[in-house]
């Protein structure tokens, strides 16, 4: 059922069957570590221009980064749109083929960047975002639904914390090293190409849920147009308030990770590659330990009502931690560490987890791509609105100020319309 050349079968059915032989524990280690294999590696070809400053560019009197990560964005937004059908309907045997696709694809675009002149290069990062904003959705096909299915995400979500970090190191690293700017990105993508075809090919061999996963968390299966209509009417109300939620968060985690580079000059401590990569670290070790928690929730109820909780919790660590900066309690480093950890604990359950549980606990088959692509064609315009109101509106404060004033807005509208939604959800799903 995958994308392997027949004479391959033999070899892969073998592998397959090892592998569903393997204990639970080690099988969810397993595939969470091939999937985190591959989204870290897809960072390497999203995420490295970020290191560059850009200086002394601009596009019409708007600085030529912000061009660029609009660019970027507006391409991987409409590719989340693309994907609300596209993933819901993909079938497994399409995603490996879809995930080398798309890497080839970015590859070129950041080929191009460098061939083509600014700031018509521009339009390669439109072209690298629409190439790379479905490869989440094919990659969590492989692991949802199962019930190691806590332990596989939290591993994968790690991943799209800790790569930008470390990509973004490489980036500046290969910066330092004499490299331009506009081919960076190239280059910083093709040393990452080895690791994503040894994790793709191991995602490849996964073998299908067992019938305990699937009496537990419901079969998953493409749902067509019709059957999306009836998810989206079924949970309409609760999945506005999460959505709304979610692109405040996308736009500040967005923020925090696009300009993180302009963010540490603000504090005094620019020209340190290492600071990208090792800030991110504690940031992940917690978060994957939080959500590798929730497996301990058997229940498909309680366990969403945990993801609720957990999502709370982040929201009060975001914003507690930027009330202690402006108060001094907290120095630049501190304060971007505890808003990363605080600002994850809340957006990564919206990236997997918490829609397994809510196609889990409402018993209706299907499959949590479609929900994730549902929040994530909204969440990235938050981005672009974001960037517009700093550079358009008259709201050009210092990076690290701005990143203050919507820290707190986030903090505290997000835990009004998270509780929203827990209420409607709780209802809901005890009629």
């Amino acid at each position: 059922m995958h994308d392997l050349a027949p004479d391959d079968a033999p070899r892969r059915f073998a592998m397959t069957e090892w592998l569903s032989r393997l204990p639970s524990g080690l099988f969810g280690i397993y595939a969470g570590t091939v999937a985190f294999g591959v989204y870290f590696a897809m960072y390497a070809f999203r995420k490295p221009f970020a290191a560059a400053a850009f200086d002394h560019l601009s596009v019409l009197g708007v600085d030529y980064k912000i061009v660029l990560v609009i660019a970027q964005v507006v391409g991987y937004a409409l590719a989340k749109l693309i994907g609300v059908k596209v993933i819901a309907e993909l079938p497994t045997n399409r995603r490996v083929i879809g995930i080398l696709a798309q890497i080839a694809l970015a590859e070129a675009a950041l080929v191009l960047f460098g061939l083509i002149p600014a700031p018509w290069n521009a339009a390669c990062l439109f072209v690298d975002g629409l190439a790379l904003g479905m490869i989440w959705g094919m990659v969590f096909g492989f692991v949802e639904g199962r019930r190691q299915s806590e332990l596989i995400a939290a591993i994968l979500c790690a991943s799209f914390i800790l790569s930008s970090g470390v990509v973004k190191a490489v980036g500046a690293s290969i910066l330092l090293h004499g490299v331009s700017p506009f081919w960076m990105p190239a280059v910083t993508g093709a040393l990452f190409v080895p690791m994503l075809l040894v994790c793709v090919a191991g995602l490849a061999v996964l073998p299908d849920p067992t019938p305990g996963d699937i009496a537990e968390r419901v079969r998953r299966v493409p749902i067509d147009a019709a059957a999306r209509g009836a998810l989206l009417r079924r949970y309409a109300a609760g999945l506005a308030g999460l959505i709304v939620l979610y692109i405040m968060l996308t736009a500040l985690r967005d923020f925090r990770d696009n300009f993180s580079a302009e963010i540490w000059q603000d504090a005094g401590l620019g020209g340190q590659p290492a600071i990208f990569a090792w800030t991110e670290v504690p940031t992940s070790c917690v978060v994957l330990a939080a959500l590798a928690g929730l497996m301990v929730f058997r229940g498909n109820r309680a366990a969403l009502t945990a993801n609720f909780v957990l999502m709370a919790l982040g929201l009060v660590i975001v914003g507690g931690a930027t009330l202690a900066f402006t108060l001094h309690a907290l120095g630049p480093i501190a304060w971007m560490l505890l808003l990363g950890m605080g600002l994850y604990l809340s957006y990564t359950p919206f990236n997997g987890i918490l829609f397994d549980r809510l196609i889990a606990s409402g018993g209706t088959p299907g499959n949590a791509g479609f929900f994730i692509y549902v929040a994530d064609a909204f969440g990235y315009g938050g981005t672009v609105l974001l960037l517009c109101a700093r550079d358009f509106f008259a709201l050009r404060l210092a990076w690290t100020q701005f990143l203050v004033e919507v820290s707190l807005v986030a903090s505290g509208l997000g835990l009004v319309l998270l509780g929203l939604s827990w209420v409607y959800f709780h209802r809901k799903l005890a009629a």
